[in-house]
């Protein structure tokens, strides 16, 4: 029996709980090697590195690279979605003061976290077939995710619409990163928000549905 635990527990922890810690250290550690050298100039070892250990816990947890690259994505993604929906929701229920305080955290954490911002914005872009098919899925979601805070009750949803806003704020970001973060972050949001009310305003012609 004392044979059976010291093999499934060590220090406290489970086998499962020390994979999946070893995993977070993994994810962790390729943001900021993506973030500072580029996905396409890592390698597995210089991850496993950066993370502290060895190649073979690599793969416990990850096929390969990509797949590693599309979970980071996923990380970021969800930290950053967490502070846009935060702001969207204290900002009381008014459409546009929604979609600016949604934008101003969405800038402003890019701004503070600019190596996590190459991960989202820039290394997940054009690696292979799988990589974007995960980035097409991680937009529709958003897309989907903000209409439903800052479009009016009853507006008709309209996927086409929702990816041309996401897609068109994603490059003003990139311009503005680009920029060196220039102009100043308020007029960068105001820019943005001019696209993103689109999404706040139900087309005239359509139905209301409800």
């Amino acid at each position: 029996m004392t044979a059976e635990l010291s093999t499934r527990s060590y220090r406290g922890q489970s086998q499962e709980q020390r994979r999946a810690e070893r995993r977070a250290r993994l994810i962790a550690a390729a943001i900021t090697v993506y973030g500072e050298r580029g996905y396409h100039q890592a390698t597995v070892k210089g991850v496993c590195e950066a993370a502290g250990l060895t190649e073979r816990y690599f793969y416990e947890s990850f096929v390969n690279s990509e797949a590693l690259l599309i979970d980071c994505f996923h990380v970021v993604t969800a930290t950053v979605m967490g502070e846009i929906v935060r702001a969207g929701e204290a900002a009381g229920r008014s459409p546009v003061a929604r979609s600016r305080a949604m934008l101003h955290a969405y800038f402003g954490a890019l701004q503070r976290e600019s190596v996590k911002a190459r991960v989202f914005l820039v290394e997940i872009r054009g690696v292979s077939r799988t990589v974007d098919q995960a980035f097409d899925a991680a937009l529709l979601e958003i897309g989907q995710q903000v209409a439903r805070m800052v479009a009016p009750a009853g507006a008709v949803d309209d996927e086409l619409l929702q990816a041309g806003v996401v897609g068109g704020v994603i490059h003003i970001a990139l311009r503005w990163i680009g920029n060196g973060y220039q102009p100043p972050i308020e007029q960068a949001v105001e820019s943005a928000l001019r696209l993103g009310t689109v999404l706040a305003s139900v087309p005239k012609g359509r139905k209301q549905v409800g």
